[in-house]
């Protein structure tokens, strides 16, 4: 990374520091906006967990992990 200009270091800690105040209020409207949805609509249709956690991956066969080596 290349050497920051006073002027440059200023703005960026001017920056981070505006994003350190604002955080707090940024994650109570996540929150908020959270709570709202799950009021609006409990649950969501169309929504599929990643993996479902009562089905076990497939077992492999001795031919498979031969085949990978």
């Amino acid at each position: 990374m290349a050497t920051l200009a006073p002027e440059q270091r200023r703005k960026r800690e001017l920056v981070e520091g505006a994003i350190r105040l604002m955080a707090p209020a940024l994650d109570l409207v996540l929150a908020i906006g959270e709570r709202v949805s799950r009021l609006v609509e409990p649950e969501d249709p169309e929504y599929y967990p990643p993996r479902a956690g009562d089905i076990e991956p497939p077992a492999t066969t001795r031919a498979e992990t031969r085949a990978g080596d």
